[in-house]
């Protein structure tokens, strides 16, 4: 009888607080990149011109609201669905979105999990707190979208 080899891996999760200082960084891009492409929209210069009143003002929200969440939306499933399996917050916390069973995810399946985020919101935050107590780590939104965040 042969002997064969049997390869097994240790992986380790994306825990709670690094998974924060992920998203804080990305929070950072984030903005630079949504001022840039609302600074391209044209609604800027009414800021500039009337001061921080004016971008408090509904119609410059209601503007304004869909290309910031058009650019979250692209960065987090763009990135995610790349050959980096990140965004750069993550990159730089060392850690990668993938399938459940360690495939690379699709754009779809990074679109359900950037969406699915809205949920973990509405119900108060406790879809993010579950990465918590959650064996894999995963929130609400890697539960509906069927990815966990693993450590490098």
């Amino acid at each position: 009888m042969e002997n064969e080899t049997i390869q097994t891996t240790t992986v380790t999760y994306g825990g709670f607080w690094r998974r924060v200082l992920a998203y804080l960084l990305d929070g950072f891009v984030i903005t630079i990149l949504t001022s840039i492409v609302i600074g391209l929209s044209g609604t800027s210069p009414e800021v500039w011109k009337h001061g921080y009143k004016a971008s408090q003002d509904f119609f410059y929200f209601m503007h304004n609201a869909p290309l910031s969440y058009g650019v979250m939306w692209l960065y987090y499933a763009l990135m995610e669905s790349s050959k980096y399996q990140a965004t750069l917050g993550k990159m730089a916390t060392e850690m990668i979105v993938t399938k459940e069973d360690g495939s690379k995810i699709t754009f779809k399946d990074a679109t359900v999990r950037f969406f699915s985020k809205i949920l973990s919101c509405i119900i108060l935050g406790i879809g993010f707190l579950m990465i918590i107590w959650n064996k894999k780590k995963q929130g609400l939104h890697d539960k509906l979208a069927g990815t966990i965040v693993v450590r490098k």
